[in-house]
């Protein structure tokens, strides 16, 4: 079907047409094979040029042939011959009344050839319009790699519209919710904070929830963003312990490397204590497994305030890998996140 509509078409649009096509499908193809060393492609591109070559011989005889047109032959009026009379016989003359003066010759005007379009206009609007075609298909992928669909997105934050807060929040006015926890913590430039700025956040989430053992009555709002190499987790304690305090229980338990500092102008706490490791079932049973070991995680705990009157936030970065951020880089990320958390009015 398409060679039937280039058949169609006029000499001087459908062979430039072909040229330029041919042209930029013979220098891509041969492009691509110089460097893949893909020699078949190459002898494609070889024959997509020389076909390419034979096309333009063929134009530039035809437009030789235009410029040096071959005579044409023109009819012209034939003289009359008088009969050739007997041999003998006198030519009778005629009074010189009766003389007519010889009639001229009849001219015949050749037919004015048709004017045909302009070949120049044609061959350069061909070749104009399918040049620009050529660069669309040589650079298109490079041009529309940058918008591509496909390529992965960072993840928001789930939509929690409706949702009822425990009574813990209620009763206490500075608390925030998860929501906003995950606002604050999903970053465009938490990769460049992790030390990984190429990657792209694959899960987000945030829940508002009350701490363990106080039967529903402390706030422990939390939020996670989790990437390829790091996951970051935020939370807030509602609690009265202080980090003074929080410092000694820390005597008692298994956490290591405990380093106590100053963040943002509040008492805060290094600490390293490995994550717990749940196994889901999700067969016919439905049963999980049980609670065991994860990866290390590095924390940081910031005292809600300056003054450090009870209730702390907890930074914590682990990697599957087992591998521990820098030190340096959890500090960055705690003074660039803390101080966007929304803090409600007592």
């Amino acid at each position: 079907m398409l060679g039937f509509l280039f058949r169609l078409l006029p000499f001087w649009v459908r062979e430039p047409l072909l040229i330029v096509v041919g042209s930029v499908f013979g220098v891509r193809i041969m492009y691509l094979a110089l460097r893949d060393d893909a020699w078949v492609a190459a002898g494609i591109g070889t024959v997509f040029l020389v076909a390419t070559a034979m096309r333009v011989h063929t134009v530039v005889q035809a437009l030789r042939a235009r410029r040096n047109p071959s005579p044409s032959a023109f009819a012209g009026g034939a003289d009359s011959v008088p009969a050739a009379r007997p041999p003998g016989l006198a030519t009778p003359a005629a009074p010189a009344a009766l003389v007519a003066p010889p009639a001229p010759a009849a001219l015949v005007a050749p037919a004015a050839p048709e004017k045909e379009p302009n070949a120049w206009g044609q061959a350069v609007a061909a070749v104009a319009v399918f040049a620009a075609l050529g660069a669309v298909l040589w650079l298109g992928p490079n041009l529309l790699s940058s918008g591509d669909d496909s390529a992965p997105q960072a993840v928001s934050c789930p939509s929690v519209e409706g949702e009822e807060l425990p009574s813990a929040y209620g009763k206490t006015s500075r608390a925030v919710t998860g929501d906003e926890l995950c606002k604050a913590l999903n970053r465009s430039d938490l990769p460049q904070l992790l030390g990984t700025p190429a990657e792209i956040a694959t899960g987000a989430s945030g829940s508002s929830n009350t701490a363990l053992l106080t039967d529903g009555k402390v706030a422990r709002p939390e939020a996670e963003v989790r990437f390829e190499t790091y996951t970051v987790n935020v939370s807030a304690t509602y609690n009265e312990l202080s980090i003074a305090q929080y410092v000694k229980l820390m005597e008692f338990g298994e956490e290591t490397d405990v380093k106590t500092l100053s963040v943002l102008g509040r008492p805060a706490v290094l600490s390293s204590d490995h994550t717990m490791s749940i196994e889901f079932d999700l067969g016919s049973g439905g049963t999980g497994g049980p609670v065991g070991q994860g990866p290390l995680a590095r924390t940081l705990t910031v005292a809600l305030d300056g003054k450090d009157r009870g209730g702390y936030y907890d930074v914590s970065v682990w990697s599957e890998s087992g591998a521990l951020l820098d030190d340096s880089a959890l500090l960055d990320i705690a003074e660039t996140v803390l101080p966007t958390i929304p803090e409600p009015a007592a």
